[in-house]
This record gives structure tokens, sequence and C-alpha cells, in this order.
């Protein structure tokens, strides 16, 4: 019985750590072959309003209601939100922390007022730190296609 348990325990360990290293597609199936660190992209975008990219990076945060966005990691304590071509696709709520590759638009753009209270909402942030959202945002976003 002691062998059939530890036995038991050995192969769900073996599987857990197998699974950490796991690569899941979402979207168009894509590689990393050609993407840049996130850390570079603003460089690489220089004046541009809007460029493709693939671009690889680690994610800081995912929407926790159904993983229909998330924020990589920029650099400087800045980070990217990243959503999904025509919300074509959503990711793994657990992927904090994990490398991502993601390819389609990088663009420049102002979020308004009212999508990010709707991110914050999304994000599990209280009432009272989502009234203090009070001007829109100019940032680096990021449109995935995969």
């Amino acid at each position: 019985m002691n062998r059939f348990l530890f036995l038991s325990l050995f192969l769900a360990a073996s599987f857990s750590a197998f699974a950490q290293n796991e690569i899941s597609y979402h979207g168009k199936k894509i590689t990393e072959k050609g993407a840049i660190p996130a850390t570079q992209l603003a460089t690489k975008m220089a004046d541009k309003t809007e460029m493709p990219a693939k671009v690889e990076g680690t994610v800081e945060s995912v929407c926790k209601v159904k993983g229909c966005w998330m924020k990589v990691k920029t650099g400087d304590g800045q980070t990217m939100r990243v959503t999904f071509k025509d919300y074509g696709f959503f990711v793994p709520k657990d992927i904090v922390g994990k490398t991502v590759v993601v390819e389609g638009t990088a663009e420049t753009s102002t979020t308004p007022v009212a999508d990010l209270r709707h991110y914050a909402q999304d994000a599990g942030k209280s009432k009272e730190e989502i009234a203090k959202i009070t001007e829109p945002e100019k940032a680096l976003t990021f449109v995935a296609d995969g």
C-alpha cells in the first residue's frame, strides 16, 4: 500500500513538473522566432503610432473574469495592455509570471476613463481604486492575433 501511495505521489509530481513547461497556443499559432523583447518595443516604435510586431515578455496581470486581456512588463515598472483581435480568443487566468510571445499590432493609444475602470473591475480592484481613475491613459498597447 505504501509503495502504491508513493508511486501515485511521484507520478502526480512528475506530471505537475512537466505541465509547467508546456506551451499553449491561443489565436493564430505562432513561434517565438523573430520576437523582440517587450523592453525594446517602445524604442523600435520610435514615433510611429502603429507597427506590426512579435513581442516576448513576462505577464504582469491577467483579466480575472475570463482572460480577455493581459498586461506584459515593458521595463522600468511599466506595462503594456495586450488585448485579442476581434475578442477572438482568451488566455489562461493563471499565467502571471509566465513568459509569453504575442504577434499582432503595437499601438500608441489613449484609453478612455470608462475602459480603464472596466479593466480595473476585471482585475478585481476595489470600488475605491476604480473611483480614483479620472484621467484617460496614453500608453503603448498591443492587439494580438496569436
